[in-house]
């Protein structure tokens, strides 16, 4: 008998367990494909350096060409937040202050970011989750099966045949700990994975924030 054949035999928690490791297999190649978007081309900390140069030397649209350049998350919110500073060079003093000014940029970043980060965090629920789930699905049908299989042995005279029927019940129970050990592994680590991205990406998204005010608070007071 096949390896997968084997597995179906391991009882009817395994079905779960194979269904769970599909799920976080779809759910890996979603968040990764999407991450990876969001990620952008280039170092996210090289990006913001350029910016802040072009911000320095007032070329606001250079810095805009670094951000169409970007194509990820940080890269559309520092956009969003130039917009504004565009504007707002533009909007004299006697008209708002430049306190006003700087909340208007802080608020133009924080409303593309609302937009970007739940985007980011979707779905990862669902890895968390799997990886507590599956551990304790696959002891659960390990459990079933040991008492399967030592029922099987009271019930058996017979000490050879006995002892055979025991060895196959427990390989059969064990699969059941691989497959939930190996899921809750897969989703453990990709969980972490996806989770330092974001974070670096959260992280250069309040950087564009401060870059952009603390430039316009310098260059046009």
């Amino acid at each position: 008998k096949g390896g997968l054949v084997k597995m179906y035999e391991g009882g009817i928690i395994v079905p779960f367990l194979i269904g769970s490791l599909l799920i976080v297999l779809t759910f890996v190649i979603e968040r990764l494909l999407t991450v990876t978007k969001a990620t952008g081309k280039g170092n996210i900390n090289e990006f913001i350096r350029k910016v802040q140069f072009h911000l320095a030397n007032r070329d606001l649209d250079k810095a805009v060409a670094e951000c169409d350049k970007q194509q990820g998350s940080v890269g559309n919110v520092m956009k969003s937040g130039l917009r504004t500073y565009k504007e707002m060079i533009n909007v004299p003093n006697s008209e708002l202050t430049t306190e006003q000014k700087l909340i208007n940029i802080q608020k133009s970043v924080e409303e593309a970011t609302a937009l970007e980060l739940p985007m980011l965090e979707k779905n990862l629920v669902f890895l968390s989750t799997i990886a507590s789930v599956a551990t304790l699905m696959g002891l659960l049908g390990t459990v079933v099966g040991m008492i399967k299989s030592f029922s099987a042995l009271g019930e058996d005279s017979g000490g050879g045949a006995a002892a055979n029927e025991l060895s196959k019940g427990i390989s059969e129970a064990l699969y059941n700990t691989a497959l939930g050990i190996g899921t809750s592994a897969i989703a453990i680590i990709c969980y972490n994975i996806f989770t330092t991205k974001i974070d670096a990406i959260t992280f250069g998204i309040d950087e564009s924030g401060f870059t952009l005010t603390q430039s316009f608070a310098a260059n046009y007071k």
